[in-house]
């Protein structure tokens, strides 16, 4: 019997004894209530009853797939619901099952950040890769027989869904991981979310409780759905994964209630509270099925490589069986303390891994290569296609990485040709028909001109990439490093979005990201579709992101290479932006995540002198870099033993700093910024709407900062 079985078969047993009891409560309170139809206390007594019974079977036809009334038994209990509630709208509570269905519609979504970031898997496609994680893993360890729980790995929307004493509050998507889109309204529709927790003898409701989870469309309300877009006239959805994308997105939270969505558990976020299983990944998945929430069924525990094996071929041979698309298996360290100890690289778990299916294949005719002109000047041969459905979308495009890759595959133009999608992985070429080989085909020629500004394309010796040599005076490389400089993880330029950019190259109102700081309201409002109100927020914005950490400053600049975690290094090595600047490939290379290829770009950025103009540029025009004042303040060690060495948590949204700008100021004071509050925090930062992170500081008696005091104990 598998975990979720287990589960379901107890949570059947107690629910079915819990709803005669209930019940028994309903019957003898409507009875009360004859004789008494105003009676106040039994009012809220069948109410509440009521609703813990619709609730009830809810979970047992949503979660358990095990209906224990006919669907019109349950409506006449909603109904007596809904007109007990119209009685008495004194009574009417947010938990309640009408109330799924209530906000109003949204002009857009509200940010939300993450109390813990929403990290994403590595994903492997091969056995071999498999076998090695698992190797890799056993040698950290000391083991050759780890166990791990096993799962499907949905082909949905990642969100997480945040419980305070038990009800559910507040909802997001999983959106770049720190940041995602407040979608409560929408996902307070989905009835296989509980609106509040299950409790029982054996669990306890937390006081805080953040699941992480997938919203999909199962196969079945997909071709539900699409047939009465048919009937309609109105938009056919291409497949389940877009239509749940689709559906949860609507600003207006009726539309998503008439399409129905599911959700399933994978694991917990944030948490507080007494009872929340620390030992294993398999408990926690128990934990979270307890309370409520449904999980896969196909959740197993298996160990070793040959385990891990096994379970794939079983899941991918009943794939198509499922009621619900996936495009892979999850495999995770079953042992949390185990866990712990591999910790993370980057972005994501080392304990976890994704292995997909193998991607989906087609062969469509190959009409023309184009050269698309990236941020860093590199042209990208990408192959016009004759339209084909693969992978769940219309492909008209696909990328033929470089030079030396289309030579390799032998590709001509005219050639049929394999195209490979798999998942959102960007479509690619992967090989010919050669027995389909039109005579008329010919070879494909890379230019030696940039197809942007006519500059010369040129390729180093020991790379395979060819590159326009016009710099930042390339008009698509200009686009590009102007919407990679006001990017979130960059300047943070809220406003500035693609279409803008464009707008304002193309009309030569800005020729560098330099010059976006010298934009007022005259030349903005001058641009089509863009009035005062919008002129002057973008203004405001643009004043905001002059006071970047170094970090920030780094990665905005589009240095090859550079990514976030790169740009966090350098910043933590070089006290200031000048150091960084003068420094050698042999300087670089003693830094943590910097190679040689990494050291070379960043050489080679600070050489050309175009690059160095923008930079001096963007200094005259008054951006000042945070971390020059920090860094040399900590060096000093003046007056900051106040951070240096202090734990900082940080909640609600602060009104002129970033999440992101805060912690890294507080880490290069030497403080440490964490996600939890106990009695080892010594600062709970707090902007607006702070949660209940405020409360609890309160009761532990820790010091509480706003914005300016925060900024105040940095600067003394």
């Amino acid at each position: 019997m598998g975990i979720l079985e287990k589960i379901s078969q107890n949570s059947r047993t107690e629910l079915i004894r819990n709803l005669k009891f209930l019940h028994k409560i309903l019957e003898e309170t409507r009875e009360g209530l004859k004789e008494d139809l105003s009676d106040k206390k039994l009012q809220a007594i069948l109410l509440e009853t009521l609703i813990k019974i619709i609730e009830s079977h809810n979970y047992m036809y949503s979660v358990l797939d095990a209906p224990s009334i006919p669907d019109a038994e349950y409506d006449k209990l909603f109904l007596e619901l809904q007109k007990l509630e119209l009685r008495c709208p004194d009574l009417v509570t947010a938990h309640s099952p009408t109330q799924r269905v209530g906000a109003t519609s949204l002009v857009k979504f509200p940010q939300i950040t993450h109390r813990l970031p929403m990290l994403s898997l590595s994903n492997e496609f091969d056995m071999a890769s498999v076998e090695a994680f698992d190797r890799r893993l056993g040698e950290k360890l000391g083991t050759d027989n780890i166990e791990y729980e096993v799962e499907p790995k949905f082909d949905g929307l990642a969100v997480s869904l945040c419980y305070e004493n038990g009800f559910f509050i507040a909802g997001a998507t999983r959106g770049d991981g720190e940041t995602g889109e407040d979608v409560t309204s929408n996902l307070r529709t989905i009835k296989s979310i509980p609106l509040r927790l299950h409790a029982s003898s054996q669990n306890n409701i937390p006081a805080l409780l953040e699941i992480r989870g997938e919203v999909l469309m199962l196969k079945e309300d997909f071709r539900e759905l699409n047939q009465k877009q048919r009937k309609k006239n109105e938009k056919v959805f291409v497949n389940p994964r877009n239509a749940a994308a689709g559906s949860l997105r609507q600003l207006d939270p009726k539309i998503t209630a008439t399409r129905r969505l599911t959700f399933f558990a994978y694991g917990i976020g944030d948490f507080r509270g007494e009872g929340i299983p620390r030992d294993t990944h398999s408990n926690v998945m128990k934990y979270i099925a307890a309370h409520g929430l449904p999980i896969a069924r196909e959740c197993d525990l298996v160990c070793s490589s040959a385990g891990l094996l096994a379970y794939y071929k079983k899941i991918e041979g009943s794939r198509e069986q499922l009621p619900y698309d996936i495009d892979g298996v999850v495999y995770k360290v079953n042992d949390i303390a185990q866990q712990e100890k591999l910790g993370f690289i980057s972005r994501a778990p080392r304990f976890a891994l994704a292995h997909k299916f193998p991607a989906q294949e087609v062969i469509t005719e190959l009409l023309g290569i184009d050269i698309q002109v990236g941020r860093t000047g590199a042209l990208t041969p990408v192959a016009k296609l004759k339209p084909v459905f693969v992978g769940g979308a219309t492909v008209t495009q696909a990328t033929l990485h470089n030079e030396d890759e289309i030579k390799r595959k032998n590709v001509m133009i005219g050639d049929s040709v394999i195209v490979r999608r798999a998942g959102d992985v960007i479509p690619e070429v992967v090989g010919v028909v050669m027995e389909r080989r039109p005579d008329n085909a010919y070879q494909f020629i890379m230019p030696d001109q940039c197809p942007e500004c006519g500059a010369k394309a040129v390729r180093m010796s020991n790379e395979a990439v060819v590159k326009c040599s016009g710099g930042l005076l390339c008009p698509a490389q200009k686009k590009q490093a102007i919407i990679h400089f006001a990017s979130r993880r960059g300047m943070y330029i809220e406003g500035l979005g693609d279409k803008l950019v464009e707008q304002l190259v193309d009309t030569g109102l800005v020729r560098t990201s330099a010059d976006l700081y010298l934009l007022d309201e005259d030349k903005l409002i001058s641009l089509p579709r863009m009035g005062k109100k919008s002129a002057g927020n973008l203004l405001e914005s643009l004043r905001k992101s002059k006071n970047p950490t170094l970090a920030q400053f780094i990665y905005a600049l589009g240095i090859p290479n550079v990514g976030v975690t790169t740009a966090r290094e350098l910043a933590r090595y070089f006290n200031n932006f000048s150091s960084l600047e003068k420094a050698d490939v042999e300087t670089l290379q003693k830094i943590p995540d910097v190679g040689l290829i990494v050291a070379q770009s960043i050489t080679e950025f600070f050489i050309e002198n175009h690059n160095i103009d923008v930079v001096r540029k963007l200094f005259s025009v008054g951006i000042e870099l945070i971390e020059n004042l920090d860094a040399q303040k900590t060096q000093d060690n003046n007056n900051t033993s106040l951070i240096n060495g202090s734990t900082f948590v940080l909640t609600g949204t602060l009104p002129n700093l970033s999440r992101e700008i805060v912690t890294e100021k507080i880490e290069n004071m030497g403080g440490k910024v964490t996600s939890s509050i106990s009695k080892k925090t010594n600062y709970l930062v707090a902007g607006n709407a702070p949660g209940s992170k405020y409360e609890k500081a309160r009761d532990l008696g820790v010091t509480i900062l706003n914005e300016g005091e925060l900024l105040e104990l940095i600067q003394n």
